[in-house]
């Protein structure tokens, strides 16, 4: 039998939220994933700036803005949206190392805290998305397993060769009858992984083709590309943050995608640079000026 026969069966059971423990010190595998996602994407981004000439000491000092807003930031979000729960258990608010973090409020956070950094140390917005967009999508791909080890943020019931068994205590009211739900955690975490191979590959071609990958680009491909997976793996969800009767990441995928087509016409078709907090930038950016210019930042 050929491997191309085998069928294709894996069951995920979470061995539990804990890393290790050691008397009264303990270590979750969520806050071990986080810490370990922004460790792998500053490095990343350093080398990509290296690549592009930008002073990769730039993104060391970004990272630091990120963590401070982009945590608080997808910690609010989610409770703003669960706030029903939370009110009943003010004490819970703090505990982000029990999971629930939406990605959509860090990445609001992020840019929010880009834009300002960026006008603080006149670079341009544009060249900073572009060299950190690669390590935001493998940190989401990396941060995504922190819901498994939580049995958290799974889909439906499914009969799938795949599927994640859920304790009972973990889920939720009218599925307690139901063992085995869609690794919802594991479709993004894969389909986050291939954007990040589609962005790489972006990236080193256009240092072969600067004149044709523009300012910008990397960013609008990860909003376009991440949130069409995001659509579909949100409907599979039975946890998904609601307004009303709207999934709320579907309606903001939605609108990342509108905003990246739109970037990209903007960029490749009607041939005109993206508007900066700095300054607009050249077509290619990569002028020798605009590198000296960051080197001395």
């Amino acid at each position: 039998m050929s491997l191309l026969d085998l069928p294709i069966a894996a069951q995920f059971t979470s061995p539990g939220p804990m890393l290790f423990e050691w008397g009264a010190f303990a270590v979750r595998w969520y806050g071990f994933l986080i810490a370990s996602a922004v460790l792998i994407g500053v490095t990343l981004a350093q080398y990509l700036a290296h690549r592009r000439g930008v002073n990769p000491e730039l993104l060391s000092d970004l990272t630091l803005w990120l963590v401070i807003a982009a945590i608080p930031s997808a910690r609010l979000y989610y409770v703003a949206f669960q706030w029903q729960e939370y009110a009943q258990h003010p004490d819970q608010i703090l505990a982000i190392w029990k999971g629930g973090i939406a990605i959509h409020g860090a990445i609001l956070g992020g840019l929010v805290a880009s834009l300002l950094f960026a006008r603080l140390r006149r670079i341009a917005f544009w060249q900073l998305a572009d060299l950190v967009a690669p390590s935001l999508i493998l940190g989401q791909a990396i941060g995504r397993w922190g819901n498994f080890f939580n049995s958290e943020a799974f889909g439906r019931p499914t009969d799938l060769p795949w599927k994640l068994y859920i304790p009972l205590e973990r889920r939720p009211t009218g599925y307690e009858s139901f063992e085995y739900f869609h690794p919802t955690f594991l479709y993004e975490s894969v389909w986050n992984v291939m954007v990040f191979g589609l962005l790489i590959a972006l990236f080193f071609w256009g240092l072969k083709a600067k004149a044709r990958l523009k300012v910008g680009t990397l960013f609008l491909v990860y909003l376009v590309t991440y949130s069409c997976g995001r659509l579909w793996i949100e409907g599979l969800r039975t946890d998904s943050l609601m307004l009303g009767p709207l999934r709320i990441a579907q309606v903001v995928s939605l609108t990342q995608i509108a905003i990246g087509i739109f970037g990209l016409i903007w960029l490749y078709i009607l041939h005109r640079p993206l508007p900066d907090v700095v300054a607009t930038p050249r077509e290619n950016d990569h002028s020798e000026p605009s590198q000296q210019s960051n080197k001395t930042l």
